[in-house]
This record gives C-alpha cells, sequence and structure tokens, in this order.
C-alpha cells in the first residue's frame, strides 16, 4: 500500500511540476533579448540542488521534494527563465561532500545556487557541503563556462549572512546583558557582531558583480534582500525579532547597493524589499489571504518546517496560491511568479518605452512618402500657378509576433504649392494621432505629432526629375504601460514631449513610351528623433524613470517604379523598392528604480528591427469633379518580425 501511494504521489508531482513549464509556454512572450540566464544565489533561487540527496534518504519521495517553496512549484528563477526562453535548472547537485571531492555538474543547467548558501563563506548543514555564491562563480568557471556579455547573470544572496548576523547579535547581546553590562550597551556588542558578517559578506558580493562585469557582463541583475522583518519566522521571536531582521536586511541593501553605486557598477535591480512591504500592506490585490502564516505544515525530523520538504500531501489545502509563505522565510509557488513577474518588468520597462521613438520613425517615413508623391503631382502638372493639396493617411505598425507592439493611426496634412517652369515648390503641415499597443498586455501608447515642413522639386521633358523635403514635428506621447504582477496588474502613465527634425530628397529617370513611363527612383530620408524622459507617476517597487532618448535614422530605398495612363482621368501607378536603414538602433536602453533612488541608472539590451526590407507601392491617380485625387496604399516585405504599412488618398486643385 506504501508503495502504492508513493508511486501514486510521485506521478502526481511530476505531473505538477511540468504544468507550470506547460502554461508558461503557451502564454506566448516575446523573443528573448538575452542569449542565456545564469543564476548564482541561495535557496530562494535553489531549483533543486539538493534532490539527489533527499532521493538517497526519503526513496521516491525525495524527487517530489526539493526546492525551498510549496513542492513541485517553481521557484522565481525558473519562471523568469522560461519567460526569456532559457532555463534556471540546476547545474550541479550536491553530493554532501565539498570539493575537491566529487560533485556533479550537468551540462544544461544554467542555476548554480544552493539552499542555505551564503556570500561568501562555504559551510556544512544538515545534507552535507553548501557553497557560497563565490565557489558558486568558481565552479562555473572551472566547468569550461565563460562570461557571456549577452547573458543575463543573476546574483541574489545575503539572506544567510544576516541568519548568521542575527544569531551573532543574539549570542554578543546575551553574554553582554549576562556579564552586568546596559540594554544599550548590549544592543551596541550585538551590533559590532552582526557587522562583523554583514559587511565582509556585502563587500564579497560587490567583487563578485565587479568580477562578472570585468569579465564582460553587460547584465547583471541584483536583487535586494527583501524586508526579512516581515517573514512569520522573524515574527515568532516577536516584536525584537521583527526589529532585527527588519534593521539588519535594511542595512544589508544599503551597503550593497551605495557601494555598488560607488564602484560604478551599473546592475538590474529588483527591489525585492519595498515589494514585500508592498504585497503585506495589500494582499487583496495580488490574490492572497494570508501573509503571515506557512502554508507547509511542520513534519517530523529531518523535515521539521522547512519547505525544502514540503509536498501536496503537507500543506495546508488551497494554501499554495493564496498564502505568501511556504515557510518561515520562502515564498509560495505563486509569490515564486509574482517575484519573477516583478524581475521580468525591469527589463521589459525599459525595451517598451524604446518603441516610442521608433514609432515617431516609422511615421515620418510615410510622412516623407506622402509629400513625394504630392510632389510628383506638382511636378506633373502642365501648367504654372498655385494649387493646394489635402490629404488623409492610414499608418499600421505591426510588430506582435516579435517585438511585440501593433498600432494603427490617421493623419491629416494640407498645403500649398507653385509651379514655375520646371520648378516646383510649397509648404505643408499636418495632424496625426496614432494608438499603438506594447503587446502581450504590458500596456500601450498614444503618439500626437504636429508638422510643418516645405518641398521644392524640379522635373521636365527631359525625363529626369528630382526632389528635396524638409519638416519639423512636435511629439507627444500618452503612455501607459501595465505590470503583470501574479493576479495583479499595475499600470503606470507618462507624458514625455519629443521632436523629429526630417530632411529627406529623391531623384530618378522617367522613360517614356506612350502612355508608359517607367524609370529608376532613389530616395534617402535623414531623420534626427528625440524623446524626454520622464518619471511613472509613482514610487512603488515596480515604477520606473526614463531618460531622454535619441534616434537618428537614415533610410535609403532604390528600385523602380512606373506608371500606364488609361486615359487622362485614371493612371494607375506602382514602385516597388528596397530600403536600407543605415543607423543603427541604440545597442542599450536605459532606466532607473523609483524606489531605490540610490541605486545607479541601469541597462538592458535595446530593440533590433530588421535594417534591410522591401517596399511596395501601388495607386491610382485619377479626377473627380474637377480635382486630382490620389490614392495609394504602401507596405513593407520581407522584413523580419513584422511590417509596417500605409494607405493614403490625396486630394488637390488649382487657385
Amino acid at each position: 500500500m506504501k508503495t502504492a501511494f508513493r508511486r501514486t504521489l510521485l506521478c502526481v508531482a511530476l505531473a505538477l511540476v511540468a504544468s507550470p513549464a506547460f502554461a508558461q509556454s503557451e502564454e506566448s512572450t516575446p523573443p528573448s533579448p538575452f542569449s542565456q540566464t545564469v543564476f548564482f544565489g541561495d535557496s530562494l533561487t535553489d531549483a533543486g540542488y539538493f534532490r539527489p540527496l533527499l532521493v538517497q534518504m526519503l526513496g521516491p519521495n525525495g524527487a517530489v521534494i526539493g526546492q525551498f517553496t510549496n513542492n513541485p512549484g517553481y521557484v522565481w528563477s525558473q519562471y523568469m527563465a522560461d519567460y526569456f526562453h532559457s532555463n534556471a535548472s540546476t547545474a550541479w547537485h550536491g553530493t554532501g561532500a565539498p570539493p575537491p571531492g566529487p560533485y556533479t555538474a550537468l551540462d544544461n543547467g544554467n542555476n548554480w545556487a544552493a539552499g542555505g548558501a551564503r556570500v561568501s563563506t562555504d559551510v556544512v548543514g544538515t545534507l552535507g557541503y553548501i557553497p557560497s555564491l563565490q565557489s558558486q562563480y568558481a565552479a562555473y568557471l572551472a566547468t569550461g563556462h565563460t562570461v557571456d556579455p549577452n547573458a543575463l547573470y543573476t546574483v541574489w544572496g545575503g539572506a544567510n549572512d544576516v541568519f548568521a548576523a542575527i544569531g551573532a547579535y543574539q549570542v554578543a547581546y546575551a553574554t553582554t546583558l549576562g556579564g552586568g553590562g546596559t540594554a544599550a550597551q548590549a544592543d551596541a556588542a550585538g551590533q559590532a557582531a552582526a557587522g562583523a558578517i554583514i559587511m565582509p559578506a556585502v563587500t564579497a558580493q560587490i567583487g563578485l558583480v565587479g568580477a562578472l562585469k570585468t569579465a564582460g557582463a553587460q547584465y547583471v541583475m541584483v536583487p535586494t534582500l527583501p524586508d526579512m522583518g516581515l517573514t512569520p519566522s522573524a515574527a515568532a521571536g516577536g516584536a525584537p525579532g521583527v526589529a532585527l531582521a527588519h534593521g539588519l536586511s535594511t542595512g544589508y541593501n544599503n551597503a550593497l547597493f551605495g557601494g555598488l553605486a560607488g564602484a560604478g557598477l551599473h546592475i538590474i535591480p529588483v527591489d525585492t524589499y519595498h515589494f514585500l512591504q508592498e504585497v503585506v500592506a495589500n494582499p487583496a490585490e495580488f490574490g492572497l489571504t494570508n501573509v503571515t502564516g506557512k502554508a507547509c505544515l511542520t513534519q517530523p525530523p529531518p523535515a521539521g518546517d522547512s519547505s525544502l520538504f514540503c509536498s501536496p500531501a503537507s500543506m495546508i489545502p488551497g494554501s499554495a496560491d493564496t498564502y505568501l509563505f511556504a515557510d518561515g522565510v520562502h515564498p509560495t509557488q505563486i509569490a515564486h511568479r509574482t517575484l519573477a513577474d516583478l524581475a521580468v518588468s525591469m527589463v521589459d520597462g525599459p525595451r517598451q518605452i524604446a518603441v516610442l521613438p521608433h514609432s515617431a520613425a516609422t511615421v515620418g517615413y510615410a510622412r516623407a512618402r506622402e509629400v513625394g508623391s504630392v510632389i510628383t503631382g506638382f511636378n506633373g502638372k502642365q501648367q504654372d500657378g498655385m494649387s493646394w493639396w489635402a490629404n488623409l493617411r492610414g499608418d499600421q505598425q505591426r510588430f506582435e509576433d516579435s517585438i511585440g507592439f501593433d498600432g494603427n493611426g490617421l493623419t491629416g496634412s494640407v498645403g500649398i504649392g507653385w509651379r514655375s517652369g520646371l520648378l516646383s515648390y510649397g509648404l505643408f503641415g499636418g495632424y496625426g494621432q496614432q494608438n499603438i499597443d506594447f503587446g502581450f498586455r504590458r500596456g500601450r501608447f498614444h503618439q500626437k505629432d504636429a508638422s510643418l515642413g516645405g518641398f521644392v522639386g524640379w522635373g521636365g521633358d527631359s525625363g529626369l526629375w528630382a526632389n528635396a523635403q524638409l519638416s519639423y514635428t512636435w511629439l507627444d506621447y500618452r503612455v501607459r504601460r501595465d505590470v503583470k504582477l501574479g493576479n495583479a496588474v499595475r499600470s503606470y502613465d507618462g507624458s514625455p514631449n519629443g521632436d523629429n527634425l526630417s530632411v529627406g530628397g529623391g531623384i530618378g529617370w522617367n522613360f517614356r513610351h506612350g502612355p508608359w513611363q517607367h524609370g529608376p527612383v532613389l530616395n534617402v530620408l535623414w531623420q534626427n528623433i528625440k524623446v524626454d524622459g520622464y518619471a511613472e507617476n509613482s514610487t512603488q517597487s515596480t515604477a520606473l524613470t526614463y531618460p531622454d532618448q535619441r534616434f537618428h535614422s537614415t533610410i535609403a530605398s532604390a528600385g523602380w517604379q512606373g506608371s500606364y495612363a488609361i486615359n487622362d482621368h485614371l493612371v494607375p501607378y506602382a514602385s516597388v523598392t528596397w530600403n536600407r536603414e543605415f543607423k543603427d538602433q541604440p545597442a542599450q536602453v536605459w532606466a532607473s528604480a523609483n524606489s531605490m533612488p540610490g541605486s545607479l541608472p541601469y541597462a538592458v539590451p535595446g530593440l533590433e528591427f530588421d535594417q534591410s526590407y522591401g517596399m511596395l507601392m501601388f495607386g491610382v491617380r485619377t479626377k473627380l469633379l474637377g480635382l486630382d485625387v490620389t490614392t495609394g496604399t504602401s507596405l513593407t516585405f520581407n522584413q523580419r518580425g513584422g511590417g509596417d504599412a500605409s494607405t493614403f488618398i490625396n486630394l488637390s486643385g488649382s487657385f
């Protein structure tokens, strides 16, 4: 009976282990900006370092457990790695023996974290050797790995050093008080003993981050310690226990991030400290009903109350998704997923805002094509004089299968121009609005642009033609960024402004064969775009501030265009060009955490767009009620990850 029960429990657990991966896979996520994710840390990050030892100890039941949460749930590192299409599988397994004794290194694992790990001190626990974060990094290098500049590294430690510091404080306090000292003297002795543990750990963690950076790592994520005074373990010590855990974790964070800033180390911060405070203050926002108790029941030794041994059979029913804590210090699976969402938002946020200047460039390019079509119409007029024109254009941007955003908008333009001999020239103005969704339920932005510009064109019977245009655009954005945090969604607003100075020109030749006209065409558009930085309207742990963004775009297109005059009132036309963007998108985009004003701004990978693609434009020129009417559609093709399209109608007449 016991064997059958164990097998049944094992099968159920393995199915549950797989279920988070399936759920995340079914929910599409953007392509990862990182080549891989690599983790160094302690029990909060550990993906199963001790599991083989537990199998040896407990038999098949050991495979059900082995992570510091309500097993077989995921921890945050696994959720985040899954989002970035990487893995957080255990990189090695503990055997109970320290190096140079045997340990098992796994080929495909990226997670070097081990439960109970301190930052620089190797320790031996109930299950044997526990490598420090420094030893984890040393093993990473010793097993043939090199630092990958395009990977996301995570260095999260310090909690076990704080636990050690709490113990040292208590011993020093009791010793001093027992020796006749005052409470103030006992506290001073305790703080000194705790500081002797905390400060070397902080220094070592800064050194580990520095070593990664020196070796070439561009992206190192460093979460803060949570407010450890809010854990059930701290609460068990009463008000003094809460105050001590709160004070030491606060001090650790201040020293760590102050030291990182002082060393000039730009890291991706994840503010779990204030985030835990926010969750405890408003658990209902996250679908939680209990933020003080423990989901896992106390079991006989060696399990005790540790979530490492917690299985579905040893939990309060329904607590996996309603409790904050699995045991005295470790989160439940839903809390881990929420932590992963918090970490992901620190990467996604700056990359979402980087879409703003790209959208301005896309609309600016569509405007330039529209004005070019107007100049073509002026060049084709048979009489000198003054004319007017009005245009309505719809633009669509769709990259929902790659970066994620998509949307559309309308722009109206008016202008006047003059034709004198072979020369045409004029002025124009326009106003437009775009509504763009960031995709993957991450919010949206509303873009307004108002433009003024001028143009000049030349063309005659020889077949040669040329034109140029200059415009200035005022940009205005209304941004709403949605941050998914487990069951909660937070929204942050911002209203940056910007501008776009554009200069373009084209040249070509028309070969004439009766009603046919065709020939080569070459166009160039240069755009200088600036989007102002702004701070989101919150100081929560998920709110960000963004610096000014500048984007320089130089697009050249070469191809062939042609038209056929069916009669004087109906002229279909088309062109096909190959376009090349000669300016790269910014390699990195930046932000800073509003809840951590002392931390440095941080960088994440910028957006990548296909810089070479085709464009097809086609339409009809006709006459209606004495007016010249031009309709047209342009769309990109062979553009990796998405595409743009525009449709317009242009009316013109003479004064």
